[in-house]
């Protein structure tokens, strides 16, 4: 696990220690992205002066979001959590999670766009417009048939490397087509036309045309 420790001592020639409260820090994709400083408000229970009774005491805890962190980072607040009577304080440790995102997803350094196109649009083509972490509007063309399984990527749109901020992921999409729920005739004669391997209507289809070509020829009956 990436954890990253807050100071304090390793722990040995010390009183006994309770296990480390583990909290969940859930960070938006834009937080990774750009990187921020998160105030997190924490109560803790502390032992008073007569070593007894003890006290809730409230604290604000202050963490710097690296770019690139992800989920599963640990962040840990040595001696930050709850005490008990003839213990040190424990740990308190937070978790990193990603908030969901209205159209984006992550996956280590990658991000995942799901588009939604008509059956249409998946035969023929379309443009894609993609707004980005950062605001940018993305044009991404896709020319290819969109078959299933078929993901576009796009180098060097995804997430900051974590070991290296400097240098991103991939923006993956993946597609989500949509297919009418009907045809009438007339559409369904088109799509066979237009996709279906077959040979009597396409000779049909050919003749139609030299027909159309044939030129008109001279009557010389009239001449008679």
């Amino acid at each position: 696990d990436r954890n990253l420790g807050f100071g304090g001592l390793d722990g040995r020639g010390r009183k006994k220690q309770d296990a480390p409260i583990v909290r969940d820090l859930l960070l938006s994709l834009e937080d990774c992205y750009h990187g921020a400083v998160k105030k997190i408000k924490i109560s803790r229970r502390v032992m008073n002066d007569d070593g007894i009774t003890s006290s809730i005491r409230e604290k604000i805890l202050s963490i710097t979001v690296k770019r690139g962190w992800l989920p599963g980072t640990k962040v840990t607040f040595e001696g930050e959590g709850d005490q008990g009577p003839n213990t040190n304080p424990s740990d308190l440790v937070f978790t990193v999670k990603d908030k969901p995102h209205p159209h984006l997803r992550r996956e280590n350094a990658d991000l995942i766009y799901t588009a939604k196109i008509n059956l249409g649009q998946a035969l023929t083509g379309t443009t894609l417009h993609i707004e980005h972490l950062d605001g940018r509007k993305l044009d991404i063309p896709i020319n290819e048939i969109v078959k299933p399984g078929y993901k576009r990527r796009i180098p060097g749109q995804g997430m900051p490397l974590m070991s290296n901020p400097e240098k991103y992921g991939d923006l993956i999409i993946e597609f989500d087509v949509e297919y009418p729920n009907s045809l009438n005739s007339d559409q369904k004669l088109y799509i066979k036309e237009a996709l279906i391997n077959n040979p009597p209507t396409r000779k049909a289809h050919h003749q139609h045309n030299q027909q159309k070509k044939k030129p008109v020829a001279n009557n010389d009956d009239d001449d008679d």
